[in-house]
């Protein structure tokens, strides 16, 4: 029978909120509110079906664009924090809907990890895009890590916030499904309410929990940004893609630079996970966010986001030696 790994972390009390500190749900500068988003979203038929993006900002002579992928049930939304701050540091940002996500269509083939990883290569081939930064939350950062396996010459750098790809080939299948199904059924609803949803704070607890430690903290118009994506018909083919899927005995073939980032009560992925792809992955390195949920990203956003340049504006470390990486595989 297969193993099941839960996290060890427990929801964030409402009362322990206030102590949380001061970047938790701040807001960074610029501000995504003051951008009219209209003139970079965009639409590109990719296998015969429509992908939702945004395109934002110019890149500066050798800085790589930075390409966002979300997690499951999210939508490019999740990262307005970062997009501006990332942008004025003088880089290309691109923020994708998955298919069957946001509003992007759903795929022509079955939805599946190395079939998302395709995607977006060649999105990136499309917009004549050489080599990128990816960065990936949950779902989106083993999508990424996939991408950094199947195409290396894509990725110059690699950040994998909260990634899946770990233990969710070890959960018990069937009672987890069931679970998500509930999870889906009430995203859906949620999405339809979502007005009525983020401006009630008793509401937002039950809804946002499991992935952000803090709801309450979070701006009620980032939350309804974020909650617009919920509810699309991509969920549970995607929550099986990720069940399905095992690369964990080839993240020894990422060869470029790779930042780690975690959330210390992330009830989502146990932060054991965090552990095994540093050790899986030659040349990474792990960074904990104390008091900080699944989405790093989202709940304190100028800590992730200098967090993230710092690493950007890093020369590439070496490698680790061979032998050190067919250690880490075998182990």
């Amino acid at each position: 029978m297969a193993k099941i790994l839960v996290s060890k972390a427990r929801p964030g009390l409402p009362w322990a909120a206030r102590r949380a500190g001061d970047d938790y749900g701040a807001r960074d500068k610029p501000d995504w509110r003051d951008v009219d988003w209209r003139p970079h979203l965009h639409q590109l038929e990719i296998s015969g079906r429509s992908v939702n993006y945004v395109d934002y900002g110019t890149a500066e002579s050798g800085q790589p664009p930075v390409v966002l992928v979300h997690g499951l049930g999210g939508c490019w939304q999740n990262w307005l924090e970062n997009i501006p701050r990332v942008a004025a540091s003088g880089r290309r940002v691109l923020a994708l809907d998955l298919p069957g996500f946001g509003f992007s269509e759903m795929p022509a083939e079955e939805i599946s990890i190395s079939g998302y990883g395709k995607v977006l290569n060649e999105l990136c081939d499309r917009l004549d895009i050489g080599e990128s930064v990816l960065v990936g939350n949950s779902m989106g950062g083993f999508v990424s890590a996939e991408v950094a396996i199947q195409f290396p010459a894509r990725v110059a750098r690699l950040v994998l916030v909260s990634a899946a790809g770990i233990t969710t080939t070890n959960v018990s299948r069937a009672p987890v499904t069931a679970g998500f199904r509930v999870a889906a059924a009430i995203g859906a609803r949620t999405a339809a309410m979502s007005e009525k949803v983020v401006v009630r704070p008793r509401l937002r607890a039950p809804i946002y929990s499991s992935f952000i430690r803090y709801p309450n903290r979070i701006p009620t118009d980032l939350l309804y940004e974020i909650t617009r994506g919920s509810g699309r018909p991509g969920f549970m083919p995607a929550l099986r893609a990720i069940f399905e899927y095992d690369f964990r005995d080839r993240l020894s073939e990422i060869r470029c630079p790779t930042l780690i980032v975690w959330g210390s009560e992330d009830l989502l992925v146990p932060r054991s996970d965090a552990d095994e792809f540093e050790h899986l992955i030659p040349n990474s390195r792990k960074v904990l966010f104390e008091d900080t949920g699944h989405t790093a990203m989202i709940e304190r956003p100028p800590t992730f986001n200098n967090c993230l340049l710092e690493f950007l504006d890093e020369d590439a470390a070496p490698a680790r030696p061979e032998a050190e990486v067919e250690a880490a595989s075998a182990g």
